[in-house]
């Protein structure tokens, strides 16, 4: 049997692995989305209460934090479709569908008008852009993971597809230091146009990230099981039958994700009460994100040399230990421990699962359901993570003493992705076309020497 050896970057064409080239196409598409979500969720922390619903704050905060979890409703069913077509059409032509819905609608939002001028028609059409974000954001993350996987050689792919959720760092980045200046505007100007400018700013975002997605290959994996009609008619009959457990360790696993809608919104919101500025509570955001920026890749490398599953529940675990401490350092009066712990929680505890999630899922499915198996997995789990602000807002998590509640709620949800990826088999040195199979125990004994 003859084999064809790839080069590592080589240029185009239908066989060549480009994994530098897949990893900023996947940074870029992530950063587009959690621009995108970050924006709508410090709004929805900040502004929209004022704008788009009665002037009553604590039922139009929980409204308004419902209109952020509503978007988690429709990723599931954009799971189930742009899985099936990226498992049979291609990851990349699914990617750039995804892009352009997603960035069409955050710049809607942008356009609105407000209560006071249309009564509830207006969060209803809040609500219907927001369902678009949720049904282009369920194939990203899983398509751009999927995709950078399958370009990167075996024994890096970890780091690779670390990107794709750095990219989230740098959209979470982006959409803090945009929001920022206009948070700091007078109320009138703030609560008229000012907030309006970050979503317009999507835009801009969007187009640069479609100039370098364009021009992506589809991976080989993909582009010789297509060639030898290996492709699977109905990608999600195929996964339930042949992988449901590991869809089902996916969802579980997947609400980790709860954490960084508690760091990134809930906490927005809790510092408020507490009497932190709004705009110290922002560059917390920043701050953490931006040291995420260096260890996410840093535990991407450490997952290719000691495994998936221990990264991944340290991460777990370490989120869940220093929450608390985070959040009540809050109202103690020490700005730069809360800055130290933001850090520590978010960039040196959850930024370990981040970083390995989209490996640890990925190669868990084969070839022909992956796209599906990540997109759908990943959805149902982030559902938890959608309607956190909204169940912990409503459980007292935001008035004073609710570190407690915020603290209590992630140790639990933490908890169980851990003891969910302690059920999973360790595939880091499993090659990238045995992924999702039985490896023969030959093989094994190839890879291990």
């Amino acid at each position: 049997m003859s084999t064809t050896v790839r080069t590592i970057d080589e240029p185009g064409g239908r066989g060549g692995k480009t994994p530098k080239r897949a990893a900023l196409a996947s940074f870029m598409g992530s950063a587009v989305e959690y621009y995108d979500f970050f924006l709508f969720g410090t709004a929805a922390a900040l502004i929209f209460p004022q704008v788009f619903f009665p002037n009553d704050d604590k039922a139009g905060l929980v409204m308004s934090f419902a209109t952020f979890g509503v978007a988690y409703i429709a990723r599931p069913l954009g799971a189930v479709v742009l899985g099936h077509f990226g498992d049979r059409v291609g990851r990349q032509k699914v990617l750039m569908f995804s892009l352009v819905m997603m960035g069409v609608s955050t710049f809607v939002i942008g356009c609105l008008p407000t209560f006071d001028a249309i009564g509830w028609a207006a969060p209803g059409l809040l609500v219907l852009c927001r369902l678009a974000q949720g049904l282009s954001a369920a194939g990203e993350q899983a398509g751009a993971s999927s995709l950078t996987l399958e370009h990167a050689p075996d024994h890096q792919r970890s780091f690779y597809t670390s990107w794709t959720l750095t990219g989230t760092q740098g959209g979470l980045i982006l959409a803090s230091l945009v929001m920022i200046p206009f948070m700091a505007l007078p109320d009138e100007a703030k609560f008229s146009w000012g907030w309006r400018v970050p979503f317009w700013f999507s835009a801009v975002v969007v187009v640069v990230a479609y100039l370098i997605r364009r021009s992506l290959a589809e991976p080989p994996e993909f582009a010789d099981a297509k060639a030898n009609g290996a492709i699977a008619k109905l990608p999600v009959v195929d996964l339930m039958r042949n992988h449901w457990a590991d869809v089902l360790r996916v969802v579980f696993c997947a609400f980790i994700a709860a954490v960084s809608t508690v760091f990134a919104n809930l906490a927005i919101a809790y510092g408020k009460e507490v009497g932190l500025p709004a705009d110290i509570t922002l560059w917390l955001v920043v701050v953490a994100n931006v040291v995420a920026l260096v260890t996410q890749p840093l535990f991407g490398k450490l997952a290719d040399r000691i495994g998936r599953k221990p990264v991944f529940i340290y991460g777990a675990l370490s989120s869940a230990a220093l929450m608390p401490f985070y959040m009540l350092s809050m109202s103690g009066g020490n700005q730069p421990l809360t800055f130290a712990l933001a850090v520590a929680t978010f960039a040196f505890g959850y930024a370990a699962a981040n970083a390995v999630w989209p490996s640890f899922y990925g190669e868990m499915f084969s070839t022909q359901v992956r796209f599906s198996g990540v997109a759908i997995g990943t959805q149902l789990g982030f559902l938890v993570a959608g309607f956190a602000p909204t169940i912990v807002t409503a459980l007292g998590g935001v008035a004073e003493g609710g570190w407690v509640v915020i603290s209590v709620f992630t140790a639990v949800i933490a908890i169980i992705a851990a003891v969910a990826a302690s059920t999973a088999k360790e595939t880091k040195d499993v090659p990238t076309p045995m992924l999702g199979t039985t490896v023969p125990d030959s093989v094994k004994d190839l890879v291990n020497n």
